[in-house]
């Protein structure tokens, strides 16, 4: 077995979300980063993630608006340096999505402070969501070993705790979740998988 069932992305819930999501939202500034060239966007979030997300679109965005909830980012130092130090990034503290503005496209984010409840709207043309994603793995609780936050604990062979079970892709532990990775963990979860088989059938006799 190769469980590959990957996370699900924490959304805004705001409306309009669901509309304009892969047309002016999205989770993924490596993805989507480049169609944004000389562009207003914005990333929601304060972690390594939104972060990173934020320092790969100042590459190819205008202008970058970093949002979050806090008055200081969650992102460990060296992340939070960089971005201070880049031109086109602006952060908006203490701050939550209220609503997305938008008629036939998406145009920009209405904000809510969290301190004095005031509220402003910033135009843009495209919004990254970064707030936290989950594995998908409820289904084999108390089967699979998993860490704290719930990810597949398998090692680079892609195998589990279990004989026979492996783990690829973002459900798995692993540093990194891109595409890339992912598709790397199937080729190696398949390589083992078959290994296993051959293991199988060797020790039943079977030729």
């Amino acid at each position: 077995v190769i469980i590959a069932t990957g996370t699900q992305p924490n959304h805004l819930h705001c409306q309009g979300e669901d509309q304009f999501t892969g047309n002016g939202i999205s989770w993924c500034a490596i993805c989507d980063g480049a169609s944004y060239r000389d562009k207003d966007v914005v990333v929601i979030g304060g972690g390594n993630s939104a972060a990173e997300d934020a320092l790969t679109l100042s590459r190819f965005a205008k202008k970058v608006y970093l949002i979050h909830r806090r008055d200081t980012l969650r992102a460990e130092k060296i992340y939070t340096k960089q971005l201070e130090e880049k031109e086109n990034v602006e952060f908006c503290w203490n701050s939550t999505v209220e609503k997305l503005i938008c008629t036939e496209r998406l145009t920009g984010v209405q904000l809510r402070n969290s301190k004095d409840h005031t509220m402003q709207e910033l135009l843009c043309d495209g919004i990254f969501v970064s707030v936290g994603r989950n594995p998908a793995t409820g289904l084999l609780q108390g089967q699979v070993t998993m860490d704290q936050a719930g990810y597949l604990c398998a090692d680079e062979t892609t195998r589990t705790n279990l004989p026979g079970v492996f783990a690829a892709g973002d459900v798995r532990t692993k540093p990194l979740r891109q595409v890339v990775t992912a598709a790397a963990d199937g080729a190696v979860a398949a390589h083992f998988a078959e290994q296993y088989l051959n293991e199988q059938k060797i020790d039943a006799g079977v030729n």
